[in-house]
């Protein structure tokens, strides 16, 4: 009988949520939550956050600086909507690369800016975040917004983000963090344990997913620690935005 899915002892774990897994499981987990929740993943974006994550983007583009010409690197793009934005800032001399590690999610980004038109100037590639199969010092500005904490080693991946950028370039990760208010936790914490699987199994008959989605913000590093991150990493003038008192912040970081 062959052995392959017994689990190996001395094999280092890591979360999946609140769940304790084999660090090498981990992405093929991640993966089937993304499979199972890509096809209605805009809309289930708009549900769980009113509509704030379009203002969350949108400020995550300002600060970005991104302009004519760039090179840009969207990793764990998704659906698009960083990567359709970028794509007008560019203009044509310049060039997009929407990366995201899960296939049905990638899909249905390239199918969405198809349909809109926009992808003359974006390529699409399938890439894990800890390994970037693009060259040293290529893009100006790497982002990845709400994909950094289901990155099995964030440190590996930041690493990978700084190789990539030119000296000079901008990182910018947009991500669920710790609020800065007791009662809006307490409130928050309600809500995503509650509400989020809820609405996961009326939009896309998919519960679990939903629940993992909240327990993978809970252990996210909080904002210090993921500023620290990025120092350790490799990277100066390092600062965080909070919006919407905490839960979400956008960390900025410079390629010296």
């Amino acid at each position: 009988m062959s052995n392959q899915h017994q689990p190996n002892p001395n094999e280092p774990t890591t979360h999946f949520g609140f769940e304790s897994v084999p660090e090498s499981q981990k992405a093929e987990k991640v993966a089937e939550v993304f499979h199972s929740v890509a096809a209605r993943y805009d809309i289930m974006n708009d549900v769980l956050s009113g509509g704030m994550h379009r203002l969350w983007k949108r400020f995550t583009i300002e600060l970005s600086g991104v302009r004519r010409g760039n090179k840009v690197l969207d990793i764990a793009g998704g659906t698009g909507d960083l990567s359709r934005k970028f794509s007008s800032l560019v203009g044509p001399e310049g060039e997009v690369v929407l990366a995201d590690i899960n296939a049905s999610m990638l899909k249905v980004g390239r199918d969405r800016l198809l349909d809109k038109g926009v992808a003359s100037n974006i390529c699409f590639v399938q890439a894990d975040a800890e390994k970037l199969p693009f060259p040293d010092n290529y893009f100006d500005v790497v982002t990845i917004a709400f994909g950094l904490r289901n990155v099995t080693h964030k440190e590996d991946a930041l690493r990978s983000m700084l190789r990539v950028l030119k000296p000079g370039g901008r990182l910018l990760v947009l991500e669920f963090s710790k609020p800065n208010n007791p009662l809006l936790s307490k409130f928050y914490d309600a809500y995503s344990f509650k509400f989020m699987p809820l609405a996961g199994k009326l939009i896309t008959n998919d519960a679990d997913s939903y629940r993992y989605l909240a327990e993978s913000i809970r252990m996210h590093p909080d904002q210090d620690t993921l500023k620290a991150m990025m120092h350790d990493a490799g990277f100066e003038r390092v600062t965080y935005h909070n919006m919407t008192g905490g839960i979400v912040a956008l960390h900025r970081g410079i390629k010296p």
